[in-house]
């Protein structure tokens, strides 16, 4: 029997990949499908079984890719409707992988047709539970993404409640938790950094399932939630309706455009991304351009910030990355990728074309500039980080929200900014200076370099307990 995980720490996604006696499953597949082929070619087995946990909004499945290159059933759990064949199975329902078995267990209440897979092993002996969105490590699923059909938040949460009592609770201890997502992920608000656990553990530590817990109180702790970010209906969507092949997808957009068509696309309104570093951008960047860096959250910061799925894009990356930069929009919806600007920025450069910069100081710079006058600050990390610990006055504007507070800045000011480590606040930094803000400077290394320094802060509170530390 061979269980692995496949970890992927940008979308802070979990899909698996089971196999016994030459038959493979793979849950909750990403929508790049080689990696799931070449691990069933390297153990010589043939995938059989597609199974999805649910109708996922945090990134686009790879099912159909999947289940069209190796023949596999896509097999969703009840009340499942899509515009494509699969396979919906019933609650309770068993399929054979080799001499495994996986059973079915209906766990509505993040979506009405969420689902955990129970494995057997060899002997018939419950070994593992694919839960999903349904329990994470440390935290539950979100109740408010399927909201209709008269379904209010708190109809789902109270679902949620019950499938956890009625359905995960009484499975054995010794049992290990896969989740679909872990620490990161804004599918939940407090999951952990550990990406499985035994559900004994589960039982334990995870407030959702602790015994005293009242459904009234799970219900109001579950809904107290901030809301989604916006690509989430939309890749639910695509999931259910079915999207085009990824395979096609990245043949087009692997695309080393010359500098006269790159900036005809600019022209007639491609987004600009730039996909390197902070502080490569903060050096030297296309006037306009939009900063999220790969080696980060890059995907969910995409599909939080872009708001058209169907946006033109026009990309600057490290080279060698341009493949891997386009993959990694698809997994999020986004498939309008037109090319890359062949020889990046340096052909940018060459050409005489006009560069922008960010001013990027580090963190004992800002505490001088602190010390000696009064500095408009902005941080942009989301509230509960703001409310664990700040610099006193300084406003907050969660990155994931910045649209909707960009009327309350003022383009005469000069704004501060970080977050806390230095990622999120070049994007930041980005968006205002695409919406007109010029006097703009990163701290960099964020709030984490800022504790090291003599700049005073709010007393720490934990975010757990609420208490002070």
């Amino acid at each position: 029997m061979i269980v692995e995980q496949l970890y992927t720490k940008c979308l802070a996604q979990g899909a698996y990949f089971i196999e016994s006696e030459g038959e493979a499953a793979v849950i909750d597949p990403l929508r790049e499908p080689m990696p799931y082929i070449e691990l069933a070619e390297k153990s010589g087995a043939k995938i059989k079984y597609i199974f999805e946990t649910h109708f996922h909004a945090d990134f686009v499945s790879g099912h159909l890719d999947l289940a069209r290159l190796t023949g596999a059933t896509i097999v969703y759990g009840p009340r499942a409707e899509t515009n494509y064949p699969v396979y919906v199975a019933q609650d309770g329902e068993e399929f054979t992988i080799g001499k495994l078995k996986i059973k079915v267990i209906h766990t509505p209440g993040h979506t009405p047709e969420s689902t955990t897979y129970l494995l057997y092993d060899e002997n018939g002996e419950p070994h593992a539970i694919f839960t999903g969105d349904t329990l994470f490590i440390g935290d539950v699923g979100r109740p408010d993404l399927a909201i209709r059909n008269g379904l209010t938040k708190e109809d789902l949460a109270g679902m949620l409640y019950d499938s956890l009592r009625n359905k995960i609770m009484p499975l054995p201890d010794h049992l290990i938790v896969y989740p679909a997502h872990g620490a990161g992920s804004a599918c939940g608000k407090s999951m952990a950094k550990e990406t499985y656990d035994t559900l004994g553990n589960q039982k334990k530590t995870n407030w959702a399932l602790q015994p005293e817990l009242t459904k009234e109180q799970f219900i109001k702790e579950a809904t107290n939630i901030l809301p989604p970010p916006q690509y989430f209906a939309k890749n639910a969507q695509l999931n259910k309706q079915g999207y085009n092949s990824v395979l096609e997808v990245v043949e087009k957009a692997e695309n080393a455009l010359d500098l006269a068509t790159f900036e005809q696309h600019m022209k007639e309104g491609a987004l600009v991304l730039d996909v390197r570093s902070a502080q490569e951008f903060a050096q030297g960047h296309i006037p306009g351009a939009l900063n999220i860096g790969l080696d980060g959250m890059f995907a969910i910061w995409v599909g939080t910030l872009v708001e058209d799925l169907n946006t033109p894009i026009v990309l600057i990356t490290p080279e060698g990355r341009e493949e891997e930069t386009v993959i990694r929009l698809a997994r999020v919806g986004y498939d309008n990728v037109i090319g890359y600007l062949s020889g990046g920025i340096e052909r940018w450069k060459e050409a005489g074309k006009a560069i922008a910069q960010v001013e990027s100081i580090p963190a004992e710079e800002f505490a001088r500039h602190y010390q000696s006058q009064q500095l408009n600050i902005l941080d942009v990390r989301k509230p509960g980080e703001y409310t664990a610990q700040h610099i006193p006055g300084a406003q907050n504007v969660p990155l994931d929200y910045i649209y909707e507070h960009l009327g309350e800045l003022d383009k005469n000011k000069h704004y501060y900014v970080h977050c806390a480590g230095g990622y999120r606040s070049m994007i930041a930094c980005s968006i205002l200076k695409r919406n007109g803000f010029e006097a703009i400077t990163d701290i960099a290394g964020g709030f984490n370099a800022i504790k090291n320094t003599s700049v005073p802060l709010t007393q720490e509170i934990c975010p757990t307990t609420g208490q002070p530390k």
